[in-house]
C-alpha cells in the first residue's frame, strides 16, 4: 500500500539505525564555532534564528542532543515557531576536526536523530575521527515538531488496505480510506502542513549550518536526502562545502515517472532476487521463471484471502507486497524474503508481517515513529500527483503495461495526494545549482528505489556534478561493500578531491 511502498522507496540505509542506539564517540562538549556566533551572513529578518546558542546535553554515550527553534513560515520570520531535534556524535580527533557532517536518512519521514546515533555503523571510521556528525529530524518529522494523522489502529488499516483495486467497490475503499487519512492530517496538523516542504527543511539546513558554526555545509544525503541536498544547493550555493547525494532522485521527473521508474526498480530488483535464488536451487523454485511465479502466486493469494499470523492482524495483499519489496533493498535480506513468500504460500504470514512492521517502525506498542504519516505530508506538497480517481482510472493500463506487478500499487497509492488538503507548491524541474563546488552524486545500477538513471539526471543537471557509478544491487552506494565506492567518497569528505568524472565501481 502506499505508505509503506512511498517509505520504503525513498528512504536511504534501511534498518541501520535500529542497530544501535548510540554511536560510539567521545571528545568536547561543543562543535563549531567556540564564540559561538553563527558562521556565515544571516538573511534578513532571520537573525534571531540564526543567532540562538543551542544547548547541547548528553543523550546518550557518546552523543549531545539539542532542540532549534525555527520560522514555521520563512516568510513570515517574526510569527508561529516549530521545533527540530538534533543529535550530535563529536569527532573522535578532537584537535584535527574539520568541522560537523550533517547525515539525512532519506523517506521523507526518516529520524536523521537515530540515523546519527547509528553513526558507527554508516560512516567510515576516518569520518569519525575527523568530523562532528549531526543529524536530525526534518521538520514535521518524529522529535521535531512532528506531523500527527492516524492512531495505531487506522494507522493498520491504512497500510493493510488494498493497493490495487480490481473493481469499483475496492476502488471506493481504498479512496474512502486515503481521504479518511488526509482529512486526518488536516484534522490534528492542519496549521504545520503548508510548511513541510523540501524547501522548507532546505532553510532549516542554514540554520543548523550557522549554528554548528560552519561556513560551508558538509553533508551526506541519502534517496530523498538527496534531493533535500540538492535543494539546498539551489537555494545557498554559496554556502555549499562538500556534499554527497547517495541513491539519487531527480528532481526534473514529475511524479508520474518516478511512479512507474520506481515500479520498473522493484522489478528490476525482484528479477536479480528470483536469479540468484534459483541459481542455488531454492525452496522458491530452480529457474527464475519459477521463482517469480511463486512471488505472483502469493500476491494473488493474498488478493483473495489473506493469509493469517497466528495474531490478530492478517497479511493482506497490501502487506504482501510490502514483504517483498522491502528486502529488496539489500542483497544481506534476500534469504529473508526466500523465508517469508515460502511460509506465505504455506498459510503462513508471521515472517512477511514481520518484514513490514520492522520497517514501517510498528511495535506491539504501535507505530514509534510518524514517518509513514510524514512522507505525505512532504510528497504531497513537493509535486503534483494524481488529482482524482478518475485520473487514477485513465492511467491505470499504462501503469499496468509498464509494471503488471507493481504499477498499480505505485498509482493507487498517490490517491491520499488527490485528497490532501493543501496544494502542492513544488515543480519538476533541473537542479543546476551554478557557482558550487563539485558536488558528488552516487548511482547504483540495480537500485530498486531509486533508479540509476535518476542519478544520472541529477548529476547532469547540476553545473558541479559529479557522477560515481557503482555495479550492484541494493539502494545506495556508499558503504555498501563496494572500496571504490567508499574509497572515492572518504577521500572526498576529507579531502575535498572529488573523483574524476564518471568514476565506474
Amino acid at each position: 500500500m502506499v505508505a509503506g511502498l512511498l517509505v520504503v522507496a525513498l528512504v536511504g540505509g534501511c534498518g541501520v539505525a535500529s542497530r544501535a542506539q548510540d554511536a560510539d564517540g567521545g571528545g568536547g562538549t561543543t562543535g563549531g564555532n567556540p564564540t559561538n556566533a553563527p558562521a556565515g551572513p544571516i538573511p534578513t529578518g532571520l537573525e534571531k534564528f540564526y543567532q540562538q546558542t543551542p544547548s547541547w546535553q548528553r543523550c546518550g554515550s557518546g552523543s549531545q542532543c539539542a532542540t532549534i527553534t525555527v520560522p514555521l513560515d520563512y516568510t513570515k520570520p517574526a510569527g508561529d515557531t516549530i521545533e527540530l531535534r538534533a543529535r550530535k556524535v563529536p569527532a573522535r580527533d578532537r584537535t584535527g576536526r574539520i568541522g560537523t557532517l550533517f547525515l539525512n536518512p532519506g523517506g521523507p519521514g526518516a529520524s536523521g536523530v537515530q540515523f546519527a546515533a547509528a553513526a558507527s555503523f554508516v560512516l567510515g571510521p576516518a569520518l569519525l575521527r575527523k568530523f562532528d556528525v549531526v543529524g536530525w529530524d526534518p521538520r514535521g518529522v518524529g522529535d521535531s515538531t512532528p506531523v500527527r494523522c492516524l492512531d495505531t489502529a487506522e494507522q493498520d488499516k491504512f497500510i493493510a488496505t488494498d493497493g490495487s483495486p480490481d473493481n469499483e467497490a475496492e476502488i471506493n475503499e481504498l479512496n474512502t480510506v486515503s481521504k479518511g487519512f488526509a482529512d486526518a492530517c488536516e484534522e490534528r496538523s492542519g496549521k504545520l502542513l503548508p510548511h513541510v516542504s523540501t524547501e522548507d527543511a532546505a532553510r532549516d539546513i542554514d540554520v543548523l549550518r550557522a549554528l554548528v558554526g560552519d561556513v560551508e555545509l558538509n553533508y551526506i544525503g541519502y534517496s530523498y536526502g538527496t534531493f533535500l541536498g540538492a535543494t539546498y544547493a539551489e537555494l545557498f550555493p554559496k554556502n555549499v562545502g562538500r556534499l554527497v547525494l547517495d541513491g539519487a532522485v531527480d528532481p526534473a521527473k514529475t511524479a508520474e515517472e518516478n511512479n512507474i521508474a520506481q515500479a520498473k526498480g522493484f522489478d528490476t530488483a525482484l528479477d536479480a532476487f528470483a536469479e540468484e535464488c534459483a541459481g542455488r536451487n531454492c525452496q522458491l523454485g530452480t529457474t527464475k521463471a519459477e521463482v517469480l511465479a511463486a512471488v505472483d502466486k502469493l500476491l494473488t493469494e493474498t488478493d483473495a484471502k489473506p493469509i493469517p499470523t497466528g495474531g490478530e492482524r492478517e497479511v493482506t495483499q497490501a502487506l504482501a507486497v510490502l514483504g517483498v519489496i522491502y528486502p529488496l533493498y539489500s542483497r544481506e535480506a534476500w534469504p529473508r524474503l526466500e523465508e517469508a513468500v515460502a511460509d506465505g504460500l504455506a498459510g503462513k504470514g508471521s515472517r512477511l508481517l514481520a518484514i513490514v512492521d520492522e520497517n514501517t517502525d510498528r511495535t506491539p506498542r504501535g507505530y514509534t515513529t510518524n514517518a509513514n504519516e510524514a512522507i505525505y505530508a512532504v510528497n504531497c506538497l513537493d509535486r503534483q500527483d494524481i488529482r482524482s480517481v478518475a485520473e487514477a482510472k485513465a492511467l491505470a493500463s499504462k501503469y499496468q503495461a509498464e509494471s503488471p506487478r507493481f504499477g498499480a500499487y505505485l498509482l493507487w497509492g498517490s490517491l491520499s495526494c488527490a485528497n490532501w488538503p493543501v496544494k502542492p507548491t513544488g515543480k519538476p524541474h533541473s537542479i543546476k545549482a551554478p557557482g558550487t563546488k563539485p558536488i558528488v552524486v552516487i548511482g547504483t545500477t540495480r537500485d530498486p528505489a531509486t533508479p540509476y538513471g535518476w542519478a544520472v539526471g541529477l548529476a547532469g543537471g547540476l553545473e558541479s556534478g559529479v557522477l560515481i557509478t557503482r555495479d550492484g544491487d541494493g539502494h545506495t552506494g556508499y558503504k555498501a561493500g563496494n572500496a571504490c565506492v567508499d574509497t572515492a567518497v572518504e577521500s572526498y569528505l576529507l579531502q575535498g578531491s572529488a573523483p574524476a568524472a564518471d568514476l565506474k565501481c
